[in-house]
């Protein structure tokens, strides 16, 4: 009874409500201070980036983005681990001295299973210093394709143009395929019949490609004919290249081939329709084809 009396009165004594108010006002406090020192650190590296640019030595947009984006990720990890070892300290009074030094120990057992850890992190380290990608590339890794929204120090994090989010450790980013580095190029294949005349079709497309380069700016150049590609059943195949802006070819394709056939159209050059002959393995006509004849010879006299 004496105990839970004890309890009882340091429950609802001041000086347990005391300590509390003072741990929470210097949680709240190191909270708000972390806060303040991660906004005005990363105002401070954008405006560091800022002055970069007028420097002697500038970047691309690409890298500063990539850059800027990686040095605020280490900021805020490292101000708000700073903010949870203060509140362990200040706030709960843990001796964080001791605590960091058995962390210690027990990191070195722990380093010989994180192997792959160590390989994401300097893998992902000489991603973005060796400029292999940035953020907004479109590129092609580890059986995954798409935009790169991200690049962590361990992950990176690439967008599909579906809308799926493929998030990749960097150790296993081996090789990568980046469409947004150089201009793109356009291979388009038109479809012409047989009856339609080579040099005709190619006047026609030709005269089209000078027009497209001043009504799609995303066009460098103009398109050029490649000449006849293949002999189908039915059509030969005229081909078409076209150099783009990065990762434009695909788009551009589309636009030229949608140009093309229109153009071909106005021109009376329609669009090839599987054919299918048939012959007959007799070589003599059959009873009924005599009928029909004989019955168109009648009809004549």
């Amino acid at each position: 009874m004496d105990n839970f009396i004890d309890l009882w009165d340091y429950i609802t004594g001041p000086e347990l409500w005391k300590a509390i108010g003072e741990g929470l006002f210097r949680i709240i406090i190191i909270i708000v201070l972390s806060m303040i020192v991660v906004r005005v650190g990363k105002k401070i590296i954008d405006r560091l980036f800022q002055n970069k640019q007028r420097g002697p030595f500038q970047i691309t947009e690409r890298r500063e983005t990539t850059l800027k984006k990686l040095v605020h990720n280490m900021l805020t990890y490292t101000v708000y681990f700073a903010a949870i070892i203060m509140i362990l300290d200040n706030a709960f009074g843990f001796k964080v001295g001791a605590l960091l030094a058995g962390a210690g120990v027990a990191g070195l057992a722990i380093g010989f299973g994180a192997q792959s850890l160590v390989k994401d992190i300097i893998s992902g380290f000489f991603i973005i210093f060796e400029d292999q990608f940035s953020v907004g590339d479109y590129i092609f890794t580890s059986n995954a394709e798409g935009t790169v929204e991200e690049i962590g120090i361990r992950t990176t994090k690439i967008k599909s143009w579906t809308g799926e989010q493929h998030v990749i450790p960097n150790g296993n980013i081996t090789q990568v395929t980046n469409y947004s580095v150089h201009n793109g190029l356009a291979v388009i294949d038109i479809n012409v019949p047989y009856e339609s005349d080579v040099v005709a079709a190619e006047r026609i497309i030709n005269d089209l490609a000078q027009e497209l380069p001043g009504k799609y700016e995303q066009i460098v150049g103009v398109p050029e004919i490649i000449g006849v590609q293949t002999l189908e059943l039915s059509h030969y195949v005229i081909r078409v290249t076209a150099e783009t802006l990065p990762v434009y070819q695909w788009a551009g394709a589309r636009v030229i081939r949608r140009e093309v056939k229109e153009r071909l159209y106005n021109a009376g050059i329609e669009i090839p329709s599987p054919r299918l002959v048939m012959y007959s393995r007799n070589e003599s006509p059959t009873a009924l084809e005599m009928d029909s004849v004989q019955e168109r010879d009648q009809e004549r006299e």
